[in-house]
């Protein structure tokens, strides 16, 4: 049986068909499954457990369902951080830790959302550092839906605002934390998502130990999942329709 890699979805009710082909994913190709693993930004934002909007309920009916046959994990995003064990329950998912260690085929293999990786991106690790924090969480969760909403329209307007006038490699992730991690972990892969550039990269540990960093893709005009199937890896790519 497989197992699944998916990250980067940004489900949100103004993208349908984005949404759609995430449930088409569930019925068919995760369903056989032995597990799928969500790195991270599931939702294009999320605002707490008890978001009463008609698409988190949707979606966590289709996960439920799912986690009858199939293993459902889920690494936080820098989009969803805020999603708690309530909703994972709702899904019939289990929370992971930011940084996670798979053993696969007698590999340990790393698997994170990637953002923590960026530290070039100096702004944008101070405000990661801001809202991780267990205080300004609890701030937040105890505002009204509605105020909530707008905050999270405020924080993505000025991230991409923010973001159209950052140098490409600022907000790639740092060559030195991938080495770092990969190291720390005692791991041959790595498996991470958030920076929309899906490839498989292969590197040197120390200019000797070979090592495979492989980037998932993010959904739009297509999708992208990995497939572990066979003692085979696959990167797979395709479209919405």
């Amino acid at each position: 049986m497989s197992t699944l890699f998916i990250s980067d979805l940004h489900l949100h009710e103004e993208r349908p068909l984005v949404t759609e082909a995430f449930f088409s994913f569930l019925e068919m190709e995760a369903r056989t499954a032995r597990s799928l693993f969500i790195l991270g930004d599931l939702f294009d934002a999320w605002i707490g457990d008890d978001d009463d909007h008609p698409l988190s309920h949707a979606v966590a009916r289709a996960l439920q369902k799912l986690s009858a046959t199939t293993e459902i994990f889920f690494q936080h995003g820098n989009r969803d951080f805020l999603l708690g064990e309530n909703y994972a329950g709702r899904c019939g998912m289990t929370l992971l830790p930011e940084l996670f260690v798979l053993e696969r085929e007698s590999e340990r293999w790393l698997l994170a959302h990637g953002d923590q990786f960026c530290t070039m991106d100096l702004a944008y690790q101070a405000f990661r550092t801001q809202v991780r924090h267990p205080a300004w969480q609890t701030e937040l969760l105890s505002k009204p839906l509605a105020e909530r909403r707008a905050i999270a329209r405020q924080l993505r307007e000025k991230s991409q605002e923010a973001n159209s006038l950052k140098a490409e490699d600022i907000m790639d992730v740092t060559p030195a934390e991938i080495e770092k991690a990969l190291q720390e972990h005692r791991c041959s892969k790595l498996i991470h998502g958030h920076t929309h550039r899906p490839a498989r990269h292969t590197l040197l540990l120390e200019g000797k130990v070979p090592v495979e960093r492989i980037v998932l893709g993010d959904w739009d005009n297509t999708f992208w999942f990995l497939r572990h199937d066979n003692n085979t890896l696959q990167l797979i790519q395709q479209g919405l329709a």
